[in-house]
């Protein structure tokens, strides 16, 4: 479902991610991990077709990412950013409202209802968002993020904020989509996130892919089968800084 070959990006001189190659499969979860400006938002922004590699390609469902083919594949994708799309001003149900109109969607007010009651959102929905919890503002970008039925979702860090309860709702909902045939790419920092929800792993250091695998394959990759995900990761990443 996502194919992403040699995917490289440059501002300016900087090279923020690094000949970058994967796939995600139909019904699988991958979780991307990385330090903090290792290049995991602009990867996903690429993924997303919300920013163009200097090099390599982004194909979705077997049609590569352009600004021709964006528009076609646009109603296949939902995008949630690091930085969630809320607008203050608007109650709850008019945010649906707008994510649903951009979408162009048929009986909005069915799907918005089935949103709403997906996040468990019905009875915050004439909340203005300005008065929503940090938590309940990510839960209403997720339900706009997923309003349109995608196949392929794309979701940076989509457990920030929420609590217990809402972070196990929104597993929920994701692996329902996973076992409906959808596709799952995320980024977290949460490694307990990653090792429970994810089929695969990769981790990102200083631009490179520098593993990629099940939590099994990437502990052989390691020499010893029974390191944790934190030592791993921990381990990719130094060798990588110390590499550089």
């Amino acid at each position: 479902m996502i194919a992403a070959q040699r995917l490289t990006r440059r501002f300016g001189s900087r090279v923020v991610v690094d000949d970058v190659s994967f796939e995600v499969e139909r019904s699988e979860i991958v979780a991307l991990l990385g330090p903090n400006g290792a290049g995991k938002t602009t990867t996903m922004r690429m993924l997303a077709g919300l920013i163009s590699p200097t090099r390599g390609t982004v194909a979705i469902d077997g049609v590569q990412l352009t600004r021709a083919t964006g528009t076609l594949l646009r109603n296949r994708i939902g995008f949630l950013t690091e930085a969630p799309g809320v607008w203050d001003r608007l109650t709850v149900r008019e945010n649906l409202q707008v994510y649903a109109g951009l979408y162009g969607l048929a009986n909005r007010n069915g799907v918005i209802d089935r949103a709403l009651e997906t996040f468990e959102l019905t009875d915050h929905a004439s909340d203005r968002a300005a008065e929503l919890s940090k938590g309940m503002r990510q839960k209403v970008a997720l339900a706009g993020a997923l309003v349109h039925d995608p196949k392929v979702i794309i979701l940076d860090e989509p457990l920030t904020g929420l609590d217990a309860g809402s972070a196990r709702q929104v597993k929920t909902v994701l692996r329902e989509r996973v076992a409906a045939g959808g596709t799952v790419i995320m980024t977290t920092h949460i490694l307990e996130v990653a090792e429970r929800m994810a089929d695969r792993i990769g981790v990102i250091a200083a631009g490179r892919l520098v593993a990629e695998g099940t939590l099994t394959e990437l502990r052989q990759q390691n020499g010893h089968n029974d390191t944790s995900l934190e030592d791993m990761f921990i381990a990719l990443v130094d060798s990588e800084a110390a590499a550089a």
